[in-house]
C-alpha cells in the first residue's frame, strides 16, 4: 500500500502491484505507435470511449486472479 499525496492536500491509497507483475505470465501484444492508431481511426466514422478521466482502470479480472491483489490492512 502506498500514500500519495495530491495537489489537492488529500491523501490517496494506491497499490504497489509491481511485484505481482514480475511474477505474471507476459502477453505478446506490444502497443502500436501512436501514428498508426491515428491514420487507423480517421477511416473509421463510430468510435468508443475508454473512461480515462476517472483516474482509476476498471478492467474485469478472471475470478481465479482476484485474490492476488487483495490486501489487509491492520
Amino acid at each position: 500500500i502506498v500514500l500519495v499525496l495530491k495537489k489537492n492536500g488529500k491523501v490517496q491509497v494506491r497499490l504497489d502491484y509491481q511485484d505481482l507483475n514480475k511474477a505474471s505470465a507476459k502477453d505478446d501484444f506490444p502497443l502500436p505507435h501512436i501514428n498508426v492508431l491515428v491514420d487507423d481511426t480517421a477511416r473509421n466514422t463510430i468510435f468508443s470511449f475508454m473512461d480515462g478521466y476517472s483516474e482509476h482502470n476498471q478492467i474485469k479480472m478472471a475470478g481465479e486472479d482476484r485474490e492476488k491483489t487483495s490486501f489487509i490492512t491492520p
